[in-house]
């Protein structure tokens, strides 16, 4: 179903987005560090919880796509259209109302996350909550329609769209740090008008009549009830198992908050970096869904299995070698953040740590996950997902980092024990078999 040519044209352009999405991290990580360590402590500590809610609007996009997926490899574009118009529908409603949830009650959510921070933290992660609140509809709107590109194998237009919100990002940080002096805010309102500007352009491309699947007013307005439900049965336990790994990754680093400003700041230093070693498997995690959907679509099971065997072979060679450059090139980034010694210090033994794990566990604990998501086998992955989150995320990090005092080290430790219960469950499930007798549609 999909030649080698196929597959490096939808997955080079994926490429180029993630490289795109780690630098404009790295860059807002880099010149926020330049209106002091509070700054990036806050900001780091308010991705978390931004992360919990994109993912939350991901997995609701990952839902369509693979709806989308399976009716063109059935080659039934009337329904993948009334999908596709549904799925703007629900990324819309669900984006709008975390906006709400955020605008009202943000003092709470980081008082009840991070409430032991210092106050200048506080203040820095208040400011850039805010904003980047307001950005969550646009968010939405943009991953949907992202989702709907890549289903039908047209990762260039998102790449595209990609550059030009990362463009408006950077050059809007620029600005905003360097001339205007603004501190938090001078990465905060970028990032929003940067996220507004990739849904207007991705919307508009969706509505272009010569895509083989595009959007109309009328399945957007028109409420499908039968559809959406589809969509929702991928997309919430998708959701729910996403949304508690962010959940789980926001909770670890609130226990990191109780290591002190040095060790929010390299946390935050490595989150920026650590990125690049798995470029080409967040890549491949959203090619897989297409690729799995559309082979599922069609009943061509042993299809899907070589492929999925050989994209993941592709993560794992190149999430090494990846991993080994980052290394490498440590001493080369070094001048490009303005923190301490013991920050940076501290940054580069988590980011070795990080690419060894990933180098042995994120193929199967993720690329492996997505492709069972998109045989329609959602509820056992949500399940596996959470079991492992509350366990070994959680709980070896607060047994390590806490009881054993071993401090970040213990966090980022049951990073790796929850990658490895992941890998051992969706191991097993791929080889039973059962996955095969699920289908979305």
């Amino acid at each position: 179903m999909f030649s080698n040519k196929d597959l490096k044209k939808m997955i080079l352009p994926l490429v180029g987005e993630q490289i795109l999405l780690i630098l404009v991290g790295m860059s807002d990580t880099i010149m926020v560090s330049y209106a002091g360590e509070a700054a990036v402590s806050g900001v780091s500590l308010t991705d978390m919880i931004n992360y919990l809610f994109s993912t939350v609007f991901a997995a609701i996009a990952t839902g369509g796509a693979v709806i989308v997926s399976q009716y063109l490899g059935c080659r039934d574009s009337k329904r993948a259209r009334e999908t596709s118009g549904q799925l703007y529908l629900t990324s819309g409603i669900l984006s709008c109302g975390c906006t709400v949830i955020c605008l009202l009650f943000h003092r709470q959510i980081l008082h009840l996350l991070f409430g032991a921070i210092e106050e200048d933290v506080m203040t820095a992660a208040a400011q850039y909550f805010l904003v980047t609140a307001c950005s969550f509809p646009f968010l939405g709107i943009y991953n949907a329609g992202a989702a709907l590109f890549r289903s039908m194998q047209r990762t260039k237009d998102t790449m595209y769209v990609s550059i030009l919100m990362n463009v408006v990002n950077v050059v809007g940080n620029a600005v905003g740090i360097f001339i205007l002096h603004a501190g938090v805010m001078g990465v905060a309102v970028p990032t929003l008008l940067s996220r507004m500007t990739a849904a207007f352009a991705m919307t508009a491309l969706a509505f272009q009549k010569q895509n083989p699947v595009y959007v109309e007013w009328k399945n957007i307005f028109c409420r499908n009830a039968d559809m959406m439900r589809r969509i929702l049965k991928i997309g919430v336990p998708n959701g729910i198992e996403n949304g508690l790994f962010a959940l789980g990754r926001v909770l670890v680093t609130s226990i990191i908050a109780l290591f002190g400003t040095t060790q929010i700041a390299a946390n935050g230093v490595a989150n920026s970096i650590d990125g690049v070693a798995i470029i080409v498997v967040n890549s491949i995690n959203l090619a897989i869904v297409t690729v799995t959907g559309q082979c599922v679509g069609a009943r061509a099971y042993g299809e899907a299995k070589k492929y999925i065997r050989k994209l993941m072979s592709v993560s794992y060679v190149l999430t090494f070698l990846l991993g080994v450059a980052v290394c490498i090139s440590l001493p080369l980034l070094r001048g490009f953040y303005d923190v301490s010694e013991d920050v940076w210090n501290l940054s580069c033994i988590l980011i070795f740590l990080h690419n060894v794990m990933a180098a042995l566990l994120h193929p199967t604990s993720f690329n492996l996950s997505n492709a069972l998501r998109a045989s329609g086998d959602v509820k056992f992955t949500m399940y596996a997902g959470i079991l492992s989150m509350l366990l070994l995320r959680l709980g070896v990090a607060a047994v390590c980092g806490i009881v054993f005092n071993m401090g970040i080290f213990g966090v980022w430790a049951a990073m790796g024990m929850d990658w490895l219960g992941r890998s051992v469950a969706f191991v097993l499930r791929y080889k039973s078999g059962k996955w095969k007798d699920y289908r979305a549609i």
